[in-house]
């Protein structure tokens, strides 16, 4: 402690005495224990910030990879539909039909094999 700080205590009406050894000592292996307790949490907190910070990388990976699976197959259904549209746009009207008999006629043929099987 400094002589500036000692008179300012005593200035205040601030009796100093110093400790005995022993209360000194006690009082010097506590702060020991606590300082390694308080370094042991700063260890575990820094672990934990790691394994944080790894599993924030981890999901905005995954997010990423997610994001560009939606992308494609936004871009697949967009293009698709745009066939879809532009076949439904053409003469070619009569294939639908074509389509809507043959699904009629495998469902038929099913009806029977199951009612005769």
């Amino acid at each position: 402690m400094g002589i500036k700080e000692k008179q300012m205590r005593r200035a205040h009406g601030y009796n100093y005495s110093a400790l005995p050894s022993e209360a000194a000592d006690g009082i010097e292996q506590e702060n020991d224990e606590m300082a390694s307790h308080l370094g042991e949490r700063i260890s575990t907190l820094k672990s934990l910030t790691i394994d944080i910070g790894n599993e924030v990388r981890e999901h905005n990976r995954m997010t990423r990879e997610m994001e560009d699976a939606f992308d494609k197959t936004y871009g697949f259904l967009g293009n698709t539909l745009n066939k879809v549209i532009r076949l439904s746009k053409g003469r070619h009207n009569y294939y639908i039909c074509y389509l809507c008999l043959f699904a009629v006629f495998v469902f038929f043929v099913l009806y029977v094999v199951i009612k005769l099987g």
